[in-house]
């Protein structure tokens, strides 16, 4: 029996053995093999979309784009043609190498990808191209977050307004700020808001994690250069002037084509600080939201309030020079962040 049953034993394992190896031979020559190009990639640090990466079976044949999925920098897989896709990239703003990794079916590639520093500033304005918001998804979340933020300073009692917030380009600078931050749990608690609002943040990069850090604005003038990243060129703190003739652009002096999100500026010069901010606010910009300083003067100075009032109101307000309208050589016009830019003029 025992002469029996050995070689019946050897028999079954030989059987398990070339089955296992028969898989696994399978398995191989199933898993398919990838070829990409370029192999490495440089792109600027611009936080734009650039077509950068195209991608092939090894033998040929058919590449189901729906199967190939990415891990890494933010991509988008597009089918080019029956046997490949491409993959688009958005550049980070930061300069540094990550790597882009590609799997489909079993198989994965890598791509290093280099982003170098971008001194772009196709605008000549001194703003940086990798801080203007690439996308109209990105521009449209920033108008909501600008807007939100000022609507609910408006809202404000006066001791929950930030201490930061004592006149109208200090309004604006936190508002922009804020804009421009990841909406996390850890920023809502710096916040004086009692929920979170629901609304998608910028996606190109969030405050402060930028070459320029927590200096923001803009301060002197001139084409921006990569020395301006450290040269004093920019800011944590800017005056309503700098704020328009430097972060700014003008865009009309008449307020229909204004849009949400865009600001009115003035220039009263009967008074000390003579540049003045409103920051437009509503679906149909039908409201317009300021900080009015601070009231009263010596001893008598109190902290200044932040207001919101209707467009069409402050057009007919009874005094002349705060009507937002073409024969008002007070109002300086219509301005939009340099950010927003999208169009060469």
């Amino acid at each position: 029996m025992k002469r029996v049953l050995v070689p019946l034993l050897v028999a079954v394992a030989a059987v398990a053995v070339l089955a296992a190896f028969v898989a696994l031979a399978w398995r191989h020559h199933a898993r398919p093999r990838l070829v990409f190009s370029p192999h490495e990639l440089t792109l600027p640090a611009d936080g734009a979309v650039h077509r950068a990466v195209e991608v092939r079976l090894a033998k040929g044949g058919s590449l189901d784009p729906g199967e190939v999925t990415t891990a890494g920098p933010a991509a988008t897989v597009n089918p080019q043609g029956d046997d490949a896709v491409s993959v688009d990239i958005r550049s980070q703003v930061t300069p540094g190498t990550r790597f882009l990794t590609l799997q489909y079916r079993g198989a994965a590639i890598s791509v290093p990808i280099h982003f170098v520093p971008d001194a772009s500033d196709r605008f000549g304005d001194g703003t940086p191209d990798f801080l203007r918001l690439h996308s109209a998804e990105d521009r449209e979340n920033f108008r909501a977050w600008f807007t939100t933020l000022a609507d609910a300073a408006a809202g404000l009692s006066p001791v929950r307004l930030p201490d930061e917030v004592d006149d109208c380009a200090a309004l604006l600078r936190w508002c922009y700020r804020n804009a421009l931050h990841a909406h996390d749990v850890t920023w809502l608690s710096t916040m004086p808001l009692d929920t979170m609002p629901p609304l998608p943040s910028v996606a190109q990069y969030a405050y402060p994690f930028t070459p320029l850090s927590i200096n923001l604005f803009r301060v002197r003038p001139g084409a921006y250069g990569l020395a301006d990243n450290v040269n004093g060129s920019f800011a944590q703190f800017a005056d309503a002037k700098t704020l328009l003739e430097l972060n700014t652009f003008f865009v009309s002096r008449d307020v229909r084509v204004a849009r949400p999100g865009d600001l009115l500026f003035y220039r009263q010069l009967e008074q000390n600080s003579p540049y003045h901010s409103m920051i437009l606010t509503g679906p149909q910009h039908e409201w317009a939201v300021y900080d009015t300083g601070p009231i009263g003067a010596g001893l008598e100075e109190v902290r200044g309030q932040v207001r919101r009032v209707a467009l069409d109101d402050l057009i007919h307000h009874p005094d002349a020079r705060w009507r937002p309208l073409p024969e008002n050589s007070n109002f300086l016009g219509v301005y939009r962040w340099n950010i927003l830019r999208e169009d060469v003029r």
